[in-house]
């Protein structure tokens, strides 16, 4: 559930704060008509995210074990490569976002009475689709029922009500280090979803290995405890994990968290004055 809350708090914020940037661009513009526009391709890219979770939850159903398992696996790991994806994008344009997105509505406006609607969509549904791939990647390997929904649910509602706090100038957020801290922990929880992903492709039979152990300590930390579920939560650790599932996990973490690490702390080509800060 942790892990999920940090998907929806991350994702959420990201979306609510392009939202906000184009609401109050319009609004200092004096442009308010516009802004149905705007609420047009939110709600569109909403309703595309739900349609993709909806079908990825219930579209899967009828098919066999083995094809389940080989569509959560390589959905796990098209999320974990969306995801990381994301990660260092916004690490590169945290600072220059709001700049971004005023050039782009001035260009939509030029382009006709849509573009402001496919902008609109274009910035959430990207937010979206991660979000509803990831969360669902995360649920079907935390097998918590509807405790990483919830989770989700509850981060995003949190990022909305923060975007709105920005949006009304009554928070100021250092989105430099709140994605930088958010971004690393986020590669420990893609760290998880992409073993899992590889294990259910080892259950398909894609994979070998589903045999060889790395560790089995379920009689330690038994399943269904608070503390698996919290590990499982978190981290997605399993008290039994395949040599290729640590493997994977190991090195996925070593490689991106290495990359990420180096380039938050690379010297900026042309460093703000300040600490990078949006109050929309």
């Amino acid at each position: 559930m942790i892990g999920n809350y940090l998907i929806g708090l991350r994702e959420g914020l990201e979306a609510a704060l392009i939202v906000s940037i184009l609401i109050a661009y319009l609004v200092k513009t004096e442009r308010r008509h516009l802004l149905p526009r705007i609420w047009l391709g939110v709600a569109a890219a909403v309703i595309l995210s739900i349609s993709i979770g909806a079908l990825l939850t219930f579209g899967t159903r009828t098919l066999t074990f083995e094809a389940q398992e080989a569509i959560g696996g390589l959905m796990s790991i098209l999320a974990v490569g969306l995801v990381t994806w994301m990660i260092f994008w916004m690490a590169n344009n945290a600072r220059k976002l709001k700049g971004e997105l005023h050039a782009a509505v001035d260009k939509a406006l030029d382009a006709g009475m849509w573009g402001l609607v496919v902008v609109a969509f274009l910035a959430v549904a990207r937010e979206g689709i991660e979000t509803a791939l990831f969360i669902w990647a995360a649920a079907r390997s935390a097998e918590e029922g509807a405790a990483p929904l919830v989770g989700a649910l509850l981060g995003i509602a949190t990022a909305v009500f923060l975007g709105y706090l920005i949006y009304r100038g009554a928070l100021r957020l250092n989105l430099a280090k709140f994605f930088t801290w958010t971004g690393a922990a986020l590669i420990i929880v893609a760290a998880g979803v992409l073993a899992y992903g590889v294990h259910d492709l080892q259950e398909a039979g894609i994979l070998p290995g589903l045999d060889n152990l790395a560790f089995d300590v379920s009689g330690t930390i038994e399943p269904g405890t608070w503390y698996a579920a919290l590990l499982k939560g978190t981290v997605n650790f399993s008290p039994a994990m395949t040599v290729l599932e640590v493997t994977v996990w190991l090195l996925y973490v070593a490689i991106v968290m290495t990359l990420f690490v180096r380039k938050v702390r690379a010297p900026k080509v042309a460093p703000a004055a300040a600490p990078a800060q949006i109050s929309a």
